[in-house]
């Protein structure tokens, strides 16, 4: 170490998709669509389910918090690609990467916890509808969201410590969307074994533990519809579930693509491109996942607008 020349990096530079100009103007356009899209159907979701009584129920209430973490989620990421593409790339300070860092992770965590809160939702409405009611009490769902906060808290303010005890040096041009741990790690002067255990345990103990429940609840819910005689009556269960199956497959397949695989060797081009679907796509489609494929919601819109009709009538 003391025989080379070390500077130590106090701050980064952003500069993702800046290597091709003439994608500059599209990309941006597209992502500031992408990013009033989320925070115009989700912040519409939280108004309509708090505003329609029918939606008065658990697992709208979980829904209108996975939104309110879409929004922030993705106020976290695309604000700052939108100033790397604008300007050309960004300077940004070692703290101010830390809390892109433990925000970008609380909420994420969030997201994890919970599509697994929900998937057991539905497993107490398809598996126990008589205890329902005694399951999913006002008490157990605050206490659930409330879990999935600070759990959400923990993980990150674990994962923000130890990846920032790091030693970056040399070069400090970070050429991907924000401020995440791969791309930290590849600047990282000296040894990260000790990170990089923390992505191993963050992914065994987070990812793996979220899906393990939802695969169980699904694997019960799907016992529960086969015992059901009629083919419509299974089409009809499982339709209550379809939408929150599609949220789960395009959340985690992103992420599982993204964080449990070996990065050696790995395209940038393309971790930049899942990147974009785990932090841009999936909080923009959730809205529309649950919109289009769940009666009481298409029904909560249809009241909405023509309440919003009737009060534009002289």
């Amino acid at each position: 170490m003391a025989e080379r020349n070390y500077t130590a990096v106090t701050e980064f530079f952003l500069t993702a998709f800046t290597e091709h100009p003439e994608w500059r103007l599209p990309l941006f356009l597209v992502f500031l669509s992408f990013y009033l899209a989320t925070v115009l159907g989700n912040t519409g979701m939280i108004i309509l389910i708090h505003g329609d009584r029918r939606l008065h129920t658990p697992m709208y209430f979980f829904l209108s918090h996975l939104s309110l973490v879409d929004v922030c989620h993705s106020s976290t990421i695309i604000p700052q690609m939108l100033a790397v593409l604008w300007e050309h790339g960004t300077v940004i300070s070692q703290a101010r990467c830390a809390t892109q860092f433990f925000l970008f992770t609380f909420f994420a965590s969030i997201d994890c916890y919970l599509l697994a809160i929900m998937s057991y939702d539905r497993y107490a409405a398809v598996c126990q509808p008589l205890l329902y009611v005694t399951i999913m009490t006002e008490k157990a769902h605050w206490s659930l969201v409330t879990g999935a906060y600070v759990a959400g808290f923990f993980s990150a303010f674990v994962r923000t410590v130890t990846a920032f005890t790091l030693s970056f040096c040399g070069n400090n041009e970070i050429n991907f969307i924000f401020c995440d741990l791969p791309p930290l790690l590849k600047l990282s002067c000296g040894d990260s074994y000790t990170q990089e255990v923390v992505i191993i345990v963050f992914a065994v103990f987070v990812m793996p533990v979220c899906i393990l429940v939802i695969l169980v609840s699904y694997l019960f819910i799907i016992m529960a519809i086969l015992q059901i005689h009629s083919a419509g009556g299974r089409a009809k269960t499982f339709s209550t579930c379809t939408s929150h199956l599609t949220a789960v497959a395009l959340f985690f397949g992103t992420l599982i693509f993204m964080y449990l695989r070996d990065n050696t060797g790995q395209s940038l081009e393309g971790d930049r491109v899942v990147s974009v679907l785990y932090t841009m796509v999936t909080p923009m489609l959730n809205p529309l996942i649950y919109s289009l494929r769940n009666k009481e919601v298409k029904e909560a819109v249809r009241k909405a607008l023509s309440k919003s009709k009737a009060a534009r009538r002289p």
